[in-house]
């Protein structure tokens, strides 16, 4: 067996050329806004916790290397579950419109 056959198909992988060339803009924007959904969650999770208004940056000196790593993870957490449940939704809403029968079509 091949490499190729070993590995799961990719979501976006049973779209012919064209409307997977079409997913592109919509991918990217769902990026931008998982993104932005993303910082605002995380944000607010971090208050939660910390009882702090701000985020810590790596690179300030007001807080402490566990709290900053601590941070980090969170974020990165947070971010990756977001992200991931943006674009597999996003994704499939694509499925459901892109399969849906058109009027007037066979």
């Amino acid at each position: 067996m091949s490499d190729k056959q070993d590995k799961d198909p990719e979501i976006g992988d049973d779209l012919p050329g064209a409307l997977k060339l079409a997913y592109k803009p919509v991918g990217i924007v769902s990026g931008i806004v998982g993104g932005a959904v993303a910082s605002q969650v995380f944000g607010l999770v971090w208050k939660q916790i910390s009882k702090e208004p701000h985020t810590p940056q790596a690179l300030s000196r007001a807080y402490g290397t566990r709290e900053v790593l601590l941070a980090a993870t969170i974020q990165g957490a947070l971010f990756g579950l977001i992200r991931t449940a943006v674009d597999r939704y996003g994704m499939k809403a694509y499925h459901r419109f892109v399969d849906k029968p058109r009027a007037g079509g066979r």
